[in-house]
């Protein structure tokens, strides 16, 4: 996969996780986006931070002292290959054990 297939690939991901988390409640998880860069503050004090990583060709996510790097795999799903854990189901499993937020990612 070269750059520019990437980082369209990337891009969307990144986009449809803002979407959906902006229509949250931002007293339970604020988020901020700057350089495609998502940091989400959830209401415990929890930072999750997400981010494309265009030279590993992954999207990474770091929160609560673990970070997760996810590859893009067939049917546009990002799976990390050390645990073999999804992007939205990990950050949805994330946002529902630390402030109870119930979303469908």
């Amino acid at each position: 996969m070269d750059d520019a297939a990437f980082d369209a690939i990337a891009h969307d991901e990144m986009a449809y996780l803002e979407d959906r988390l902006g229509e949250l409640d931002p007293d339970d998880v604020e988020l901020t986006v700057s350089s495609g860069v998502l940091r989400i503050d959830l209401r415990d004090g929890t930072k999750i931070v997400v981010n494309s990583h265009r030279a590993a060709r992954q999207i990474w996510m770091a929160a609560i002292a673990t970070a997760w790097h996810f590859d893009p795999v067939d049917g546009g799903r990002w799976v990390a290959a050390k645990t073999n854990e999804e992007l939205r189901s990990t950050l949805a499993r994330l946002l529902r054990e630390r402030v109870g937020v119930q979303i469908q990612l």
